[in-house]
C-alpha cells in the first residue's frame, strides 16, 4: 500500500491543544489574583499596624509579641496556605475532572479537618503559654505574651481555621473575588479594633489577641453563610458519610504542606531561641525583621491562591504543560511584586526599623537584620508562589527539600557563622537570608518536566 493510502485509511490522532501563551496565562492569573491580592495588601497593612501597636507597648511587650509571632503565622500558613491549599487543589481537581458530587462532599471533610486542627492549637497554645513561649524567648517574654496568647489562640484558633478553610472552598471553585470580599471587611476592622482594645480600653498587648479572635469569628460566620448558599459554584453536602479517600484527597497534600509550614516557622522559632541569649531587645528586633520577612507570604499568596486553582484545574484535565507554564508565569510575577518591598527594605533599613520601634538598641539591631535579609525577600516571595502552585499540582516532594534546606541554613548555618566563626548577630542574620533564598531556589527548581510530568511544548 502506498504511503498516501496508509495515511488516508489510518485514523488521525487529535493534535494536542496548544499551551496558552504566557500573556494569556498572566491575564488568567491576574483576573483570579486581583481580589485575593487586594486582601493580601490589606492583611499586610494589618500586620504592619500590629507590629507598630505592639512596639508602642514597650520593648518587653514587643518581645512577648515576637515569641508568639511564629505560632500566629503558623495558623495562617497552615489553614490558608497549606491545608487550605490541599482543599483548593482537591476541589479544583474534582471540578476540573467534572466530579461535582465529590467537590460537594469534600467540604464536610475539610471542615472536620479544620475543627480538629483548630482545637489542637487551642489546647496547646492557650493551655500552656508560659511553658511553650518560655522555651522560645525566656521567662520575661513568655510572661508578657501569656494573656495575649490565651485570647489569641483560646478564642481565635478554631474560628481562624474555619474562616480560612471556607475561603479555600470558594477559591477551589474559582470564586476568589467572593472570598476576598469577606476578608476585606474583616481585614479593615482589625487594626482599629486592635488599637481601641489595646490603648483606649487599656488591654495592652492582649487587646490585639482579642481583636484578632473577634474578626476571625466574624469572617468564619460570613464565609460559612456564603459557601452554604452555593457561593463556590456548587452546593456543599455536609451530611455525608465520612470517607477515607476524600480525607486523603486533601491530606495527601495538606499534611505535607502543613509539615513544611511547621518547618518554616520552626526555623523562625529556633532562630528566636538562639537570639534570646542576646536579650529582649534582640528578640524584639528580630521580631520586626521576621514580620517583614513573613510579609512576603500574604503578598505571594495573592498570586499563589490563583496558581493553586489554575494549576489544579490544568492537572485535573491532564494538561501538565499548561500547569508548568502557569506556575512560572505566576512565580515571576510574585518575584516582581515582592521585589519592590525587598528593594525598599534593603535601601532604607534604618527608616524601616524606626517605623516599628523607638528603643535605640532595638532599632540598631533591626536595621542590621533588615539590611542583610532584605535582598533575599523577593526570592522567598517567588518561592512561596511556586509553593502554592505545587499544592495545586499535588507535587510536594521538592517542597520538603526546600523546607529542610531553609531550616538547616538558618539554624545550623547561623550557629556556624555566629558562633563558630564569630560573626555574632550579623552572621545569624546572614544565615536567615541564605535560608529563605535557598527555599525560593529549590521550590522553583521543582517546576520542571522531570517533576511535573508531561511532554514540554
Amino acid at each position: 500500500m502506498p504511503p498516501d493510502a496508509a495515511l488516508a485509511v489510518a485514523p488521525l490522532a487529535p493534535a494536542p491543544a496548544a499551551t496558552p501563551a504566557s500573556g494569556v496565562l498572566l491575564r488568567r492569573i491576574l483576573s483570579l489574583a486581583a481580589p485575593t491580592f487586594a486582601v493580601a495588601l490589606l492583611q499586610s497593612a494589618g500586620m504592619l499596624a500590629e507590629t507598630w501597636l505592639a512596639a508602642r507597648q514597650g520593648t518587653a511587650a514587643l518581645a512577648g509579641w515576637a515569641v508568639v509571632l511564629p505560632f500566629a503565622l503558623l495558623i495562617q500558613m497552615m489553614s490558608a496556605g497549606a491545608m487550605g491549599g490541599g482543599v483548593v487543589g482537591a476541589i479544583a481537581r474534582a471540578l476540573g475532572a467534572n466530579r461535582r458530587d465529590e467537590a460537594a462532599a469534600l467540604v464536610a471533610h475539610a471542615l472536620v479537618i479544620a475543627l480538629a486542627a483548630g482545637l489542637a492549637f487551642t489546647v496547646l497554645l492557650a493551655g500552656f503559654p508560659r511553658t511553650i513561649f518560655g522555651l522560645v524567648g525566656g521567662a520575661a517574654a513568655a510572661e508578657a505574651a501569656a494573656t495575649y496568647a490565651i485570647l489569641l489562640f483560646g478564642l481565635g484558633a478554631i474560628p481562624a481555621w474555619l474562616a480560612n478553610t471556607l475561603a479555600s472552598v470558594l477559591r477551589g471553585g474559582g470564586r476568589h473575588a467572593l472570598s476576598a470580599r469577606v476578608m476585606v471587611v474583616t481585614g479593615l476592622a482589625y487594626p482599629p479594633l486592635a488599637w481601641a482594645l489595646m490603648e483606649p480600653l487599656g488591654m495592652g498587648l492582649s487587646g490585639a489577641g482579642l481583636a484578632m479572635a473577634l474578626t476571625q469569628a466574624a469572617a468564619a460566620g460570613v464565609q460559612g453563610w456564603v459557601v452554604m448558599r452555593g457561593g463556590a459554584g456548587f452546593t456543599p453536602r455536609l451530611l455525608v458519610p465520612l470517607r477515607a479517600e476524600l480525607f486523603a484527597r486533601i491530606l495527601r497534600v495538606g499534611l505535607v504542606a502543613s509539615a513544611l509550614a511547621t518547618v518554616a516557622n520552626l526555623a523562625t522559632i529556633l532562630v528566636t531561641a538562639r537570639i534570646a541569649a542576646h536579650g529582649p531587645a534582640a528578640v524584639a528586633a528580630y521580631g520586626v525583621s521576621a514580620r517583614l520577612e513573613f510579609l512576603m507570604i500574604p503578598i505571594a499568596f495573592g498570586v499563589g491562591s490563583a496558581l493553586t486553582a489554575l494549576v489544579g484545574r490544568a492537572v485535573g484535565a491532564g494538561d501538565w504543560a499548561t500547569a508548568r507554564r502557569t506556575a512560572w508565569t505566576g512565580g515571576l510575577l510574585a518575584f516582581g511584586v515582592t521585589g519592590l518591598v525587598g528593594l525598599f527594605v534593603t535601601l532604607f533599613p534604618g527608616a524601616t526599623a524606626r517605623a516599628f520601634a523607638s528603643d535605640a538598641e532595638v532599632v540598631a539591631i533591626a536595621t542590621t537584620a533588615l539590611s542583610i535579609i532584605g535582598p533575599a525577600m523577593p526570592v522567598f516571595g517567588a518561592g512561596m508562589a511556586f509553593y502554592f502552585a505545587s499544592l495545586g499540582a499535588g507535587r510536594v516532594r521538592w517542597l520538603v527539600v526546600a523546607g529542610l534546606s531553609r531550616i538547616a541554613l538558618a539554624v545550623g548555618g547561623g550557629w556556624l557563622l555566629a558562633e563558630a566563626l564569630g560573626f555574632g548577630l550579623p552572621g545569624q542574620f546572614l544565615a536567615v537570608a541564605l535560608g529563605i533564598a535557598a527555599y525560593g531556589v529549590f521550590t522553583a527548581s521543582a517546576v520542571r518536566p522531570g517533576v511535573w510530568p508531561g511532554a514540554a511544548r
